[in-house]
């Protein structure tokens, strides 16, 4: 029986919004709690709703704005605050980057807890806009309405035109996973993105083509990516529920008659209960099975399960200050750690004598030998494995004791055998590349037994949110 005695959770008023937190979050405390807050800014003072109660913290919502703050902006996206994809738009450029170094130096000096330099002013990206190479979109049949889309029982209720109104192409509502907010307009990519997306949903609508449903694992749309590189190359993939060969080369061939800067026009059938592509034989229907990006006259192939950074300009100063803190020499052996498609390694691979790259996912490595051979490297060797149990006495007998290492592990940090084993090698030099500081001030605290950090560079390599990537030298301890 439904509990009706249940107390409301209470309205607070006039709160004054202090920081922000590394989740994407604002912050204000009171004497009892910290209270984690959605739709402020800090320097706001609002009234919020909480919703929900834990014994050393509250999250609320802001509900009324009653003192703007001096760091907001206005967003110029019209899904701002239901899509969940850039919590930070309603704050201003240099306010983020403000919170962005912030949360490097809090999470470096809280948690690790070691001796550090003065950390450098934080990179900022060069476009806060259409700065992505790479969107992914979902069909479905369970379109999330806004609250005056429920009120309007025309939209809500698909009167005058049936189901149609509930399908929906964009992006995951957080936290409702079969829950998909329609996309108008994206603003992290440039055109075409936007007009694929629309056409490829405009066609579905007028040809009755199904969307899919995730619970009940039915129709026929299911997801399209959308890729592109600074040498102006397009790459489209959609991925279907089911072969209907008849449909799927109508709707490709639309599509190709309509963006001829696609370059790559690829499908896929995805019959699995989950979306993910990387297991599955993508088939090439017109154009090129991959696409190329270009940095410093050296050409990256991506292909249309490659992993390459999302942010192509803001990774090639990410790589420019990673080689540079490794200070590499034409004698070194560099072992580049979770290297992926090899990028790193062949980035730096001039100024070395051989780089060893080290990747858990073989395709990735597969793509980092093709980038080697496309660009006529001949000093790399790459291997495919768990990091903890490739980098053992036997992988380094065989390779060399490296001089210099450069990691950039995954959100997670490294493992702890994987931290051991560089302390038990101790090469001179130790490039730490994260985007998650918190993880990377756990294993900087670890490597303190026998080194020190001389440098730490934060970058931002994702405007509108709250993610932050950071590059840390460490040198051996004589």
């Amino acid at each position: 029986m439904r509990n009706t005695n249940k107390k409301p959770l209470p309205i607070l008023e006039n709160i004054s919004v202090t920081d922000a937190s590394s989740d994407g979050q604002s912050v204000a405390k009171t004497e009892e709690y910290v209270i984690f807050i959605k739709g402020a800014v800090p320097g706001d003072i609002v009234d919020l709703q909480i919703t929900r109660k834990k014994s050393k913290y509250r999250e609320a919502t802001a509900i009324a704005i009653k003192h703007p703050s001096e760091k907001r902006t206005d967003p110029i996206c019209s899904h701002f605050g239901t899509c969940g994809g850039c919590k930070w738009q309603n704050m201003d450029y240099q306010w983020q980057l403000f919170y962005k170094q912030k949360q490097v130096n809090d999470a470096l000096t809280r948690l690790a807890k070691i001796e550090l330099p003065e950390i450098q002013k934080i990179v900022p990206s060069k476009k806060v806009y259409h700065y992505r190479n790479k969107l992914e979109f979902t069909f479905s049949n369970k379109k999330w309405l806004t609250l005056e889309q429920i009120n309007d029982k025309s939209i809500a209720f698909g009167e005058g035109a049936g189901e149609i109104t509930r399908n929906a192409l964009g992006f995951h509502i957080p936290g409702m996973f079969d829950k998909i907010l329609d996309i108008d307009t994206c603003y992290l990519q440039e055109d075409p993105s936007n007009a694929i997306r629309n056409e490829v949903r405009k066609y579905a609508f007028e040809n009755s083509l199904t969307f899919f449903d995730l619970r009940e694992q039915i129709g026929f749309l299911r997801n399209i990516i959308i890729r592109s590189t600074s040498t102006g190359e397009w790459m489209l993939i959609v991925a279907f529920h089911y072969d209907d060969k008849h449909e799927i080369e109508k709707l490709l061939t639309h599509l190709a008659n309509h963006f001829p800067q696609i370059t790559s026009l690829q499908y896929v059938i995805n019959s699995k209960r989950n979306d993910t592509i990387g297991d599955l034989d993508i088939i090439l229907f017109k154009g090129n099975d991959s696409i190329y990006e270009s940095m410093e006259g050296l050409k990256f192939k991506i292909g249309p399960k490659s992993f390459y950074q999302t942010n192509s300009d803001q990774a090639y100063e990410l790589y420019k200050i990673t080689r540079e803190f490794a200070a590499i020499k034409s004698s070194d052996i560099v072992y580049d750690l979770y290297t992926g498609t090899g990028t790193i390694a062949n980035f730096v691979s001039h100024q070395s004598k051989k780089v060893v790259g080290v990747e858990y996912v073989a395709a990735a490595i597969e793509d980092a030998k093709i980038n080697s051979h496309l660009n006529h490297i001949n000093n790399t060797v790459f291997y495919a494995g768990d990091m903890k149990d490739v980098l053992n006495n036997e992988f380094i007998n065989a390779n060399g004791k490296p001089d210099v290492i450069i990691t950039d592990p995954p959100r997670a940090g490294m493992h702890e055998d994987v931290t051991k084993k560089i302390l038990e090698i101790e090469p001179d030099r130790i490039v730490y590349v994260s985007c998650n500081p918190s993880t990377q001030a756990r294993d900087l605290q670890l490597l303190d037994a026998k080194y020190k950090v001389t440098k730490v560079q934060p970058i931002d390599m994702f405007p509108q949110t709250h993610h932050v990537e950071n590059v840390v030298l460490l040198e051996l301890k004589y």
